[in-house]
């Protein structure tokens, strides 16, 4: 006689189970609920849903075991509402009761709150909500559900609690962001003397990060030790996992490199620990080992591999990465995969190959399309930046978010779009957005970058000022207009509130003393940061200190700094120094400074700019032409010059010798009719700015042809006398321009705002706000 059960039983393929199905029937034994319930099991197990339910309906007897195994089956495969049907045709239609295994399966079942206080209310009526297991499980599910409070009640009111029970509150607790509780929760079981196992070890270790509290993880550890549970792999990845989170990586790899089996939670957990702690090229170390192990990557780690991938600008294990989720066609079909490649591209400054992934995703949130906004925005691409912020309400009508206010505005201030900006300030505003404190600092920025520092000051009194961002947008504000004083005073008010300032508050701060020439008040800044701060100079805070003696001619002192920092001179320092140089026509300083640029970043065209404007100054035109040779023979283009001014609401942008503008005769024939007026008052062109050795009448025309003199003109044309007109360059603005400019403002009786790549100019009746100091 064959026996059914044990087949049944060990049945492992489908293969198998039909002939076997066929056999039950053939003998007369699928009228034995005790088989075919069995048979139902086996198809569950093989995922065939189809021949479980047809089982299911054609079983001549039904008692609640075959219930309870086909409303598990649904759940087993998602069907959800199916499983909660067929629990409610077993309460209509049948004659079997629920039992105790009835409601755990139904429970799972469950998938918002409605569904699960009725069942919850079923459960109590049968008398099944004293079961501790029945208890448990409405402790998961309304935990699951977001109704802490709820699956709190629930545990409560449990008669007895096992362990499961208490590990279910815990769970929940803890998936709920609620650490501080699930701390309670765990110390009151640790009381009463229950025991640990590995669900209670991997439920409590994500509370210590977030509770800073490596002493309970590291007491959990030498418990785990003690009674053997640091063996298990779903222990050993809790571990590394918290370890990671708390920053304690050395711990972290310690577990990893101990244990003898590794699953994919293992490598996504170490790889994400090291991606950020910012050892991004350990991340991508993993990575390698990880492949080597056989073990299959997943959307996790591709996504923790994209950041690493971006912030060590490794391009190639980019395209590696990439390829990989385009073959499997996560790009297009996982937002969250498809948002980490886009922030990796527009990070590894490749701005188009991210639009191109943006395109390809079947779907898109607002975090993609913030994403994209940042990815042009940090590229230098403002205005296509403020186009897409256009698009994603105009096109996709999807709501702007604080992401998104802050991805764009940073745009709207890189080119001047003062009325881009006021519009989305206004949404703020409408929106309840302005208190926020990114928004705001992102705002107050803004308005200082687009030259209406007043109306900067209004917003930062308005915030709220309890952190460091507004603080620093402000100080910086004052600092690129010149206000040095006004910078450290408001610094001191800082203090006094009891925000305590940062290291980018020094770079604020020290970038101002900079700008204005306070260089012994800057000094006793720098100084102040580490005796009083207690903050180590970054290599940032030495560039500004470089900036600020090299500026006041203090070209000694600068690379005698330099030679005494404690960290590696970047590129810039050396760039700072190489710009002082050039103004004050150090030949052979600027050589040693361009030396160092050149072993630093070779690829970087500004510093062949500078260092071939230091030669022409100097007028060594043998040196300008070899610079130009080396920066021909590396293949390097310079960084086109371009000025922009807002005129009715659109952003008209001019580019150094451009003559693609539709009024570009215009604009040239006002040029001409300036350049008559103001040689009439004393206007002589400072051919030194010119790095061809060309004619004069040539020269001449050069400098006309730069980029802020062809924004001035189009600005003078297209707005009514007396208009103040306001450019925004990208690069710095030339000694012989600044000094056009002043003659302009006289002339023409109007207020001219430039603002280049260090500072602000404002120019009226002859003379500028920088005082000739920039």
């Amino acid at each position: 006689m064959v026996d059914f059960g044990l087949r049944l039983l060990s049945c492992a393929t489908l293969r198998l189970a039909r002939p076997l199905h066929a056999l039950l029937l053939v003998s007369g034994r699928f009228d034995d609920v005790f088989l075919s319930t069995k048979l139902l099991n086996l198809y569950s197990r093989l995922g065939d849903l189809p021949s479980a339910a047809l089982t299911f309906r054609h079983a001549p007897t039904k008692s609640v075991i075959t219930w309870n195994s086909m409303i598990a089956c649904y759940v087993h495969h998602g069907l959800l509402p199916d499983a909660l049907v067929c629990f409610h045709r077993l309460l209509l239609t049948s004659s079997a009761c629920p039992d105790a295994f009835t409601f755990p399966v139904t429970i799972k079942a469950c998938w918002d709150l409605e569904w699960g206080k009725r069942i919850h209310s079923l459960a109590f009526r049968f008398g099944f909500v004293w079961n501790v297991f029945v208890s448990a499980s409405l402790v998961h599910m309304y935990s699951r559900l977001g109704s802490i409070d709820d699956a709190r009640k629930a545990f409560e009111e449990m008669p007895y609690k096992d362990q499961g029970s208490w590990n279910a509150m815990l769970s929940g607790l803890c998936q709920n962001g609620k650490a501080a509780e699930a701390a309670e929760v765990f110390e009151e079981m640790m009381i009463r003397g229950l025991p640990m196992n590995k669900v209670t070890v991997s439920s409590i270790l994500p509370v210590c990060a977030p509770l800073d509290s490596l002493l309970l993880g590291a007491a959990i550890h030498v418990y785990c030790i003690k009674h053997g549970l640091d063996s298990d792999l779903f222990v050993s990845n809790a571990f590394i996992d918290m370890y990671a989170k708390s920053g304690r990586l050395k711990e972290a790899q310690k577990v990893f490199d101990g244990m003898t089996d590794m699953d994919l939670v293992t490598w996504n957990s170490i790889i994400s620990g090291y991606e950020q702690a910012g050892e991004f090229s350990s991340a991508l170390k993993l990575f390698d080992g990880m492949k080597e192990s056989g073990v299959r990557p997943d959307r996790l780690t591709l996504v923790s591999l994209a950041s690493a991938v971006a912030q060590c600008g490794d391009d190639r294990t980019g395209r590696t990465v990439h390829g990989y989720i385009l073959r499997r066609g996560w790009d297009s079909r996982g937002i969250v995969v498809g948002n980490a490649i886009v922030d990796m591209y527009g990070k590894l400054s490749k701005a188009e190959a991210a639009r191109k992934v943006f395109d390809r995703m079947l779907v898109r949130d607002v975090i993609s399309w913030n994403t994209l906004i940042t990815s042009y925005s940090q590229n230098g691409l403002a205005n296509e930046a403020i186009e897409i912020y256009e698009s994603m309400q105009s096109r996709e009508g999807i709501a702007p978010i604080q992401g998104t206010l802050a991805s764009v505005l940073p745009a709207c201030a890189h080119v001047g779009a003062l009325q881009q900006g006021m519009k989305i300030h206004g949404r703020a505003v409408r929106t309840g957005l302005q208190s926020d404190v990114f928004v705001a600092t992102c705002l107050i920025d803004m308005y200082a970058k687009c030259g209406r520092l007043e109306e900067a000051t209004h917003l930062f009194e308005q915030v709220p000022r309890r952190h460091t961002g507004p603080w620093n947008a402000i100080i910086a504000g004052l600092g690129v207009h010149g206000h040095g004083q006004r910078a450290v005073s408001l610094f001191s008010e800082m203090q006094e509130e009891g925000v305590k300032p940062d290291q980018v508050t020094f770079v604020s701060l020290l970038s101002a003393c900079s700008h204005a020439g306070l260089v012994d008040l800057g000094r006793r800044c720098f100084e102040q940061m580490q005796t009083v701060h207690g903050l180590s100079p970054c290599v940032k805070h030495y560039a500004c200190m470089v900036d600020m003696l090299g500026r006041a001619g203090r070209l000694d002192a600068a690379y005698e700094l330099i030679a005494t920092m404690p960290v590696k001179p970047d590129s810039g320092v050396w760039g700072a120094l190489l710009g002082a140089c050039r103004i004050h026509g150090n030949v052979e300083l600027g050589k040693l400074a361009s030396s160092h640029l050149f072993e630093i970043d070779a690829e970087n065209v500004g510093y062949y700019v500078l260092l071939s404007n230091m030669y022409a100054k100097a007028g060594e035109w043998d040196g300008v032409d070899e610079v130009r040779s080396l920066a021909r023979h590396r293949r390097l283009q310079k960084t086109p010059g371009w000025s922009s001014v807002e005129v009715n609401k659109k952003v008209n942008v001019f580019f150094t010798g451009g003559q693609l503008h539709p009024r570009y005769e215009e604009i040239q024939g006002e040029l001409r009719a300036l350049l008559a007026k103001m040689k009439s008052i004393g206007y002589v062109p400072d051919y030194s700015f010119v790095l061809q050795d060309v004619e004069e009448d040539e020269k001449e025309h050069i400098l006309s042809s730069h980029s802020e003199r062809l924004a001035i003109a189009f600005g003078i044309m297209s707005t009514s006398p007396g208009m103040p007109i306001r450019i925004y360059k990208n690069l710095r603005v030339c000694g012989d321009c600044h000094n056009a400019t002043k003659f302009i403002s006289k002339i023409t009786e109007r207020e001219i705002v430039v603002r280049d790549s260090n500072r602000f100019h404002l120019f009226r009746d002859g003379e500028c706000s920088c005082g000739d100091y920039w």
